[in-house]
């Protein structure tokens, strides 16, 4: 990876001061896009995609899913016996990894819904909480199965509360749902689960179809055609976010180590092209030995060729001063997972602003958060985290204010809210509590 010297020199490049283009579309996909809608602007098509699905329901569904996945769908919706027969397929030990992972995921969340779940009354006012009545889930699919998304998607709504729970992933070629997919939904306690994915499956939760319910929610991670959908709905459902490709910024010093600082680089590097990886460093002599162990480490590596090029393209390897250089920088950039391997880790959370996960110290790899720590793994990414919040409870509640106002409180409060409402021009709200202060 590239090596940047100075803090002076990294900064402006991980500022972040210029929107992030969540994905970049290939000329191929361009083509195609033109080819099946007549545009080759991606946010265009999945307008027409959503127009479609909206006003043809089902129809729209099978009609995009032999067109744009290749697959002839019989049926939209999951049966049970095939979710049954599933665990079949599933190696043991994956059940029981899922099984562990689901336990940490229900206690971790359990254990924040302890310490939020408070009703306020305070002087006639109060809130009420109540979670919404129905979410949908996306989890890509298609030529991969993320069973791990499932459970960190389903599980926190679950956990506050919701009453129904939608789960919607593309097609294999066959026309099924990977197995392992199935049994991590199965112990997520998904309720229903449909064979549809990419802009018309958020398209289907958004309105409704004869198959697909309506949902109050949509979150997971998807591709670009899933991330304009889940924009272009937003108001008619509620969105969790528009996660982006992954990222990982390590904060290490002389003391890490260099095996683990580049496997975590390629953990995350070999996610997807586009996704970032990036060591801040107080130590020249770390960052060259990094590199070379990162060579070392692509040797064999399966998915080596998307690796190289996220990291001859977005990663970098920056050399500061200190270690509140390096926190400053990581500020500015608010990566997705920030990982300290410095000398006493913990002392440098408070310093932390922005991060969508902060993992401490060297045993704490970001894969451990992606399976089985307990937090869920769908993050604010692209500099979102200077505002954004990791996926949890209270993505899957609303809080309802309550005002109860007795004769005592009319007469202290009455007058001042009239003065305000004049002043405002409303005559009708200072009559509304005028006729009320006269009726004695």
């Amino acid at each position: 990876m590239k090596i940047i010297d100075g803090f002076q020199s990294a900064k402006p490049i991980l500022s972040r001061q210029a929107p992030t283009e969540f994905y970049p579309v290939s000329p191929k996909i361009r083509q195609r896009l033109k080819e099946m809608f007549g545009t080759d602007d991606p946010e265009q098509a999945v307008r027409q995609i959503i127009n479609e699905v909206r006003s043809r329901g089902d129809a729209a569904l099978f009609d995009y899913t032999a067109k744009i996945d290749g697959v002839e769908l019989t049926s939209l919706e999951v049966g049970k016996e095939q979710i049954t027969s599933a665990y079949q397929e599933v190696d043991a030990e994956l059940v029981s990894a899922l099984k562990l992972a689901a336990e940490r995921i229900r206690s971790f969340h359990l254990t924040q819904k302890d310490a939020i779940w408070r009703v306020i009354t305070r002087q006639g006012s109060g809130q009420l909480i109540r979670p919404l009545e129905r979410i949908g889930v996306y989890v890509p699919g298609g030529t991969a199965c993320y069973p791990s998304t499932v459970l960190m998607t389903a599980i926190p709504p679950r956990v506050a509360g919701v009453n129904e729970v939608i789960l919607v992933t593309p097609p294999r070629l066959g026309g099924t749902v990977p197995p392992p997919t199935l049994v991590a939904a199965d112990i997520a306690e998904v309720d229903r689960i449909f064979c549809v994915g990419g802009a018309q499956a958020i398209a289907a939760l958004a309105f409704g179809t004869e198959s697909i319910p309506r949902v109050d929610k949509i979150c997971g991670p998807g591709n670009i055609f899933v991330i304009l959908a889940k924009k272009l709905v937003y108001g008619l459902a509620d969105i969790d976010g528009l996660q982006g490709p992954s990222e990982v910024l390590i904060i290490a010093d002389k003391t890490a180590n260099p095996e683990y600082c580049a496997a975590d680089l390629l953990a995350q590097a070999e996610h997807d092209p586009l996704a970032s990886a990036i060591l801040i460093t107080t130590s020249r002599r770390l960052a060259d030995e990094v590199n070379q162990e990162i060579e070392q480490q692509l040797k064999g590596l399966p998915r080596q060729a998307i690796a190289t090029e996220s990291l001859e393209n977005r990663g970098m390897i920056v050399v500061v001063a200190s270690v509140d250089e390096a926190i400053e920088l990581a500020n500015l950039y608010a990566p997705e997972h920030l990982c300290l391997m410095v000398d006493r880790a913990a002392s440098y959370i408070d310093k932390v602003s922005n991060a969508g996960c902060i993992f401490v110290g060297e045993n704490s790899t970001v894969v451990l958060g992606d399976y089985v720590a307990g937090p869920s793994h769908v993050l604010p990414t692209g500099g979102t985290a200077r505002f954004g919040s990791p996926l949890n409870i209270t993505d899957f509640i609303k809080f309802i204010n309550l005002v109860t106002i007795d004769e005592t409180s009319l007469k202290q409060l009455g007058r001042a809210a009239s003065t305000i409402a004049r002043a405002e021009g409303f005559d009708a709200h200072v009559r509304a509590v005028e006729k009320r202060l006269k009726k004695d």
